[in-house]
C-alpha cells in the first residue's frame, strides 16, 4: 500500500507533462505556496512558463524522470499517456501517490472498460479486435452502427471511427490492418475471432495486444462528466456534473448545472465515486458518461487527472479542480466544492484564437478568458477556454452566441 504522506507548502511538486493541465495545476500549487518542477520535451512549455524549473526531456526518459523526482517531494502526472514504465519506476523511487496501476488501466481502453464493469458500473457493450476477421466478427455481433477505437492513445476524436456500413468497415480494416500487422498479430496465436473480454479464453496479455475495441453504439440523450477527488485514505468529494457538447470529437461546451433531472445527476455522481473507490484513485479522476433517453448512465471513458470539462471550476466554484488535485496528492483536507454561479465553459481552439484576441477587450467582466501560452495556433488545437458566468445557463449560452467567435469559424 502506498504511504499517505502530508506534503506541506514550501515543499515541491513535480509534474510529469508540461501542457495546459500542468500549467493550471502549477498555478494552483504556487498560490498555495508550493514549488513546482515539470518535465516536458517542449522548451518553455505551458507548465514550464509558470514552474520554478523545467526538465526538458522526453516523457519516457527514465534519467530525466529520476531528475524530476530528485527535485520533488511529490510527483503527479497531468495526462495519462505518460510512459507506464517510467511511472512504475517513480512509484518505487519517489513519492507518487497516484501510483502506476491507474495509469496502466486507463492507458488501454479494454482494460479500462473491464475495470469499470468489474466495479459494478454499466458500460456500453464491447469486444476486442486483433485482426480483420475478429473486427468483422465484433461488428456483426454488436450490430450497426457501432464505434471502433484504438485501444491505446487517441483523444479529441482521433483514433476512432463510426461504422455505419460495409464501406466504413472496409476503410477501417484497410487503415488498421496492413499485411504486416496481420502477421504480427497472428504470430503468438490469437483468440478465436469474436471472443469477448468476458470470455475465459481471453487472457490479460492477449487483451493488451488487441489494437482495437469495438463498442456498441449508444443513442445517448446527453453526455456528462463527473470529477471526483480522492485521497489515499479514501476520503472523497465530487464536483457538480457537467453536461458536455462536442464538435468534431472535441469538447466544445461544458454546461453547469447540467440540464438533466436530479436523479440522473445523482446516479452519475454515485457511479463516478464507485469507480474511483474500486480503482483506488488518488487525485482528481474524470469520469465521462453517456445518458440514454431512458435516463440510464453508462460510463464511456476515464481520465486519471484534471479534465477539460472541469475548467468551469476555475471561476464558478469556490475551489478549482486543480487546487483539489493538489490537496489530494499532498494529503491535505479536501474542500467541499460549491457552485457559486451557473456557468458555460467554451473551448478556444486554434481557429478561434484570433477572434478571441481581437475582441476580448470589449467583453464584459463575467466572461473569463484563460489562455495556455502555447506558441503555435493550429486548427483543432486547444489554445485556451472561456468561462461565461450568468444567472442561468441559457443566459450564458446566449452570451456565447452574441460573442460570435465560435459561430463565425
Amino acid at each position: 500500500m502506498r504511504e499517505a504522506r502530508v506534503i506541506r507548502p514550501g515543499q515541491t511538486i513535480g509534474i510529469l507533462g508540461g501542457g495546459q493541465l500542468g500549467r493550471m495545476m502549477a498555478i494552483a500549487a504556487r498560490q498555495m505556496g508550493y514549488g513546482v518542477v515539470t518535465l516536458d520535451p517542449t522548451p518553455d512549455s505551458p507548465c514550464g512558463q509558470v514552474a520554478d524549473h523545467q526538465v526538458v526531456a522526453a516523457l519516457d526518459d527514465a534519467k530525466a524522470a529520476r531528475e524530476l523526482a530528485r527535485r520533488s517531494d511529490v510527483v503527479t502526472y497531468e495526462f495519462e499517456n505518460v510512459d507506464a514504465a517510467v511511472a512504475k519506476a517513480l512509484e518505487q523511487d519517489a513519492h507518487l501517490p497516484q501510483g502506476s496501476r491507474l495509469l496502466h488501466i486507463t492507458q488501454h481502453r479494454l482494460r479500462e472498460k473491464a475495470a469499470v464493469r468489474a466495479a459494478g458500473v454499466a458500460v456500453a457493450p464491447f469486444q476486442p479486435a486483433w485482426d480483420a476477421a475478429s473486427l468483422r466478427a465484433a461488428v456483426e455481433a454488436l450490430g450497426l452502427p457501432c464505434v471502433v477505437k484504438t485501444t491505446r492513445g487517441g483523444y479529441d476524436g482521433k483514433g476512432q471511427w463510426v461504422i455505419r456500413g460495409e464501406e466504413d468497415l472496409a476503410a477501417v480494416v484497410e487503415s488498421a490492418f496492413s499485411a504486416r500487422s496481420e502477421s504480427a498479430a497472428r504470430a503468438g496465436g490469437d483468440p478465436a475471432p469474436g471472443a469477448t473480454l468476458a470470455s475465459a479464453r481471453v487472457e490479460p496479455d492477449e487483451v493488451d495486444e488487441a489494437p482495437l475495441i469495438v463498442e456498441g453504439f449508444v443513442p445517448f440523450a446527453a453526455e456528462l462528466s463527473v470529477l471526483v477527488a480522492r485521497r489515499q485514505d479514501g476520503r472523497m468529494v465530487s464536483f457538480p456534473p457537467a453536461e458536455n457538447i462536442h464538435r468534431d470529437g472535441i469538447l466544445h461546451l461544458s454546461i453547469v448545472p447540467a440540464r438533466l433531472p436530479e436523479a440522473v445527476l445523482a446516479a452519475a455522481v454515485e457511479a463516478a465515486e464507485r469507480v474511483a473507490r474500486a480503482l483506488d484513485a488518488v487525485g482528481v479522476l474524470a469520469v465521462e458518461m453517456f445518458v440514454t433517453r431512458e435516463g440510464r448512465v453508462l460510463v464511456n471513458e476515464l481520465a486519471p487527472r484534471p479534465h477539460n470539462s472541469g475548467h468551469y471550476t476555475l471561476d464558478a466554484c469556490d475551489t478549482s479542480q486543480f487546487e483539489q488535485h493538489v490537496r489530494a496528492i499532498c494529503h491535505l483536507e479536501l474542500a467541499r466544492p460549491k457552485l457559486t454561479s451557473p456557468v458555460v465553459m467554451v473551448n478556444v481552439l486554434g481557429q478561434h484564437l484570433d477572434g478571441v484576441l481581437r475582441e476580448m477587450a470589449a467583453w464584459p467582466g463575467h466572461v473569463k478568458v484563460h489562455l495556455y501560452g502555447k506558441r503555435e495556433a493550429k486548427p483543432g488545437r486547444k489554445m485556451g477556454h472561456v468561462n461565461v458566468l450568468a444567472e442561468d445557463v441559457e443566459a450564458a449560452l446566449a452570451q456565447i452566441r452574441r460573442l460570435g467567435v465560435w459561430d463565425r469559424v
